[in-house]
């Protein structure tokens, strides 16, 4: 049977093409896998005929140590039905290319064509579009030109160390690291993943699989206002370098690193409140208003309180809260899923800009008060898979995140930027005084507190093209 791209994926009844779709696909992209300890490597190619055939066995050579998305997906089966006991879980190796390293393997006519993939995250209009620093500021391994990013991760570092000391020999002659990066998962006292400001993240994602659909309507009472499926279409891309059209499947992949000030957020959070003047505990309800969820992930649109979700509620609109006096327009996760409220787009137009995230958390976690928080060192990795650069990732952060005008509110004043993630000056923006009631009150927009630190575009082709990069023997 054909891999139908329009709808959702029933990965345990596939058969024919869809089946062997998913033998030939990456993990993480249809699902994310567990990465608790994440090691990321920045990766060049050497020049010329020697080079390329350096890299191309390299990338052939990574093959036995990664699995397939049906791998993968088998091992999250087999934990579900028997735990631990007698599962052998192996840890994640992914890789992706980048148009220059297309360049330099020789196959610039069989690259993938995204315009954000050709131009690349460190080209002048790129920089200039997202409103991202000079490259010069960015951190060393980012200045380079990058051919190749390989991620290696597990729930245990010991795996995780095991195997990437397998990529790590694989490393040899022109090939260079320009650049490690190492993630560590953080999570709450109900278990559930943070970020360095302390709330919930990961929440709210597009879900491809049938069975996980399935399994997230579980806690809906089968009364669902949200529905998370999307076509797989806004994941998958036929992959052009590989043997066959009909089966083999990558996903444009985008990597950013975010260093965060967590005493300036702090702040931001504090003096927010005391602009509005909360009081007690209402006060937590100023840093909720700047995120959309409360610390433990509970919706602010829902309730002005935290608690009594779990797992974290993600079954919710804006329906209910037209005019913002509960979360406001310009919150961050309003912002970048606005779940059809941002008025610019029919609600199905909307869904199509959609990410799947697979970020990570990069320094140690502290707190305590505010002049002892971290000002930088730590932050997210942030990583997501893309069907269209252009339409998903780079529309998301122009055109929502960066943009003032965004959700359109049908009057004045206009939202603001993202207070999280947006870049670009800043104007004041409105805040409910009361949750619920309609007294807004203008405030100058926090100091940006989220800076980035570097990153790139890369496309994770199918197992089936990296198959093919073995030279052949006699």
């Amino acid at each position: 049977m054909p891999v139908d791209l329009s709808e959702p994926l029933s990965w345990k009844t596939a058969t024919g093409d869809a089946d062997t779709m998913l033998q030939n696909l990456q993990a993480n992209i249809l699902k994310g896998h567990v990465r608790e300890h994440l090691h990321i490597l920045l990766v060049q190619f050497g020049e010329g005929p020697a080079g390329a055939a350096e890299a191309r066995a390299f990338l052939a050579g990574l093959v036995p140590l990664m699995k397939s998305a049906k791998e993968h997906l088998e091992e999250v089966e087999g934990f579900k039905r028997n735990g631990s006991s007698g599962v052998s879980n192996t840890p994640y190796v992914g890789v992706g290319l980048t148009k220059a390293g297309y360049d330099r393997l020789g196959l610039s006519d069989r690259a993938p064509s995204d315009a954000a993939f050709e131009r690349g995250m460190r080209d002048d209009g790129t920089r200039s579009k997202l409103n991202d620093p000079d490259v010069a500021q960015w951190e060393a391994g980012y200045r380079e030109e990058i051919h190749a990013v390989v991620l290696v991760g597990d729930a245990e570092p010991g795996p995780a160390d095991a195997r990437l000391k397998k990529v790590e020999e694989l490393l040899t002659g022109s090939l260079r690291v320009l650049g490690k990066e190492v993630g560590r998962g953080m999570r709450n006292a109900n278990g559930d993943g943070i970020e360095h400001f302390g709330y919930v993240d990961g929440r709210s994602q597009p879900l491809f699989l049938k069975e996980d659909l399935e399994d997230e309507r579980r806690g809906t009472d089968g009364v669902s206002v949200w529905d998370p499926g999307e076509e797989l279409s806004r994941i998958l891309v036929v992959d052009p370098a590989a043997p066959d059209a009909a089966t083999d499947f990558g996903s444009y992949f985008v990597l950013r690193k975010l260093e965060q000030n967590v005493r300036a957020f702090r702040k931001a959070e504090e003096e927010l409140a005391d602009a509005l003047k909360l009081d007690n505990d209402d006060r937590e309800r100023a840093g909720a208003m700047l995120v959309g969820r409360f610390k433990d992930g509970t919706p602010l649109t829902l309730q002005a309180t935290p608690g009594a979700h779990s797992p974290v509620m993600n079954d919710f609109t804006y329906a209910s809260d037209g005019a913002a006096d509960k979360c406001p327009f310009q919150a961050h996760i309003r912002k970048t899923n606005p779940r059809g409220s941002g008025g610019f787009e029919p609600p199905k137009a909307e869904r199509r800009h959609l990410m799947a995230r697979r970020g990570q958390t990069y320094g140690e976690r502290t707190d305590g008060p505010g002049d002892e928080l971290p000002e930088g060192g730590v932050g997210l990795l942030f990583m997501a898979f893309n069907a269209d650069l252009v339409d998903q990732f780079e529309f998301t952060q122009l055109n929502w995140a960066n943009n003032a005008g965004f959700p359109d509110p049908g009057s004045e004043p206009a939202p603001g930027l993202d207070p999280v993630i947006g870049q670009g000056s800043r104007p004041p923006a409105t805040w409910p005084r009361v949750w619920g009631q309609e007294e807004g009150q203008e405030v100058p927009a926090p100091a940006q507190t989220v800076t980035m630190k570097g990153g790139e575009y890369f496309f994770m082709p199918s197992l089936a093209f990296l198959r093919s990069l073995q030279p052949r023997t006699a």
